[in-house]
């Protein structure tokens, strides 16, 4: 009997090799989607610093989104990046107004603890050499990273995914160290905080997001810079309050994806096992 021909043994090579390196993908979004990551310690620290990354839309989808950050207690969430799309100056110029009512509020909360004869509190630019219950606010608490958009309005769906893809490429930096350069090593981890990556990514629902979740999921799955390991990029995905029976197409694409998926309506409640409903948040 011959022996088998070089390219039959060269293709079952390849085909053995495919195999392997599908089985070990598999295995590993299992690992990543089963949650079997690190569980987060059930109480941070407190003034430990905290970089959440906010996925702002257009219109609807950024209004929605700041009437959820309106309580942000920014001691805690020490750092917040704002992702807006190219072209979308309204949500640029909303972030900018969102962090100077929260500077003022802060100052005005300080003030008023002064006159009621509590003990002061510092409201620190930035945050540095903060103590513990320091707010975190000021150009140097907060950057907006501005991104390609996924999909234009009216785009033809067969050049969608090149769009997409530049999205998506444009995302990794912005996740990997945010928009602020540090000429020096950060003197505390309130400065590195920005150049990490973020603790919590928070969403309601437009198409750059898919995307962002996509790029996190992309660095959790090859755990770049500890991703995975150092229980980074959490998400949480918040629908709409326009979708009452249904989910949008973000949402049924996170749905399985998102480590929390909330729904503003009790129809949607469970929906696909993983929907929870904590009332109207809007």
């Amino acid at each position: 009997m011959a022996p088998p021909s070089t390219s039959l043994l060269t293709v079952t090579f390849f085909l053995a090799l495919l195999s392997t390196l599908l089985v070990a993908v598999s295995l590993r979004l299992i690992f990543i989607l089963t949650n079997k990551r690190v569980p987060p310690p059930k109480w941070r620290k407190k003034g430990s610093p905290t970089r959440i990354l906010i996925v702002l839309g257009s219109g609807g989808h950024t209004h929605e989104m700041f009437y959820l950050l309106r309580d942000l207690d920014t001691s805690k969430y020490t750092y917040r990046t704002y992702v807006v799309s190219l072209g979308d100056a309204f949500s640029a110029q909303r972030a900018i107004e969102f962090e100077k009512e929260l500077e003022e509020r802060e100052k005005q909360r300080a003030r008023k603890e002064s006159e009621n004869g509590y003990p002061e509190r510092k409201v620190e630019l930035g945050g540095k050499g903060a103590e513990k219950r320091t707010p975190h606010v000021g150009p140097e608490s907060y950057d907006i990273a501005i991104v390609p958009r996924a999909r234009n309005i009216h785009q033809s769906l067969f050049t969608a995914p090149f769009t997409s893809l530049r999205c998506l490429l444009s995302c990794f930096p912005v996740l990997l160290s945010g928009t602020q350069q540090l000429l020096e090593p950060p003197k505390d981890g309130f400065e590195g905080v920005s150049c990490d990556l973020p603790d919590l990514i928070m969403t309601n629902g437009p198409a750059t997001a898919v995307i962002v979740i996509l790029a996190s999921w992309i660095l959790r799955f090859f755990d770049i810079k500890g991703a995975n390991s150092r229980d980074k990029m959490r998400t949480i995905y918040v629908e709409s309050f326009a979708r009452v029976t249904t989910l949008s197409l973000s949402g049924a694409l996170l749905l399985k994806v998102a480590d929390r998926f909330l729904v503003q309506w009790e129809q949607l409640e469970g929906k696909g096992g993983r929907a929870e409903f904590h009332g109207i948040l809007v």
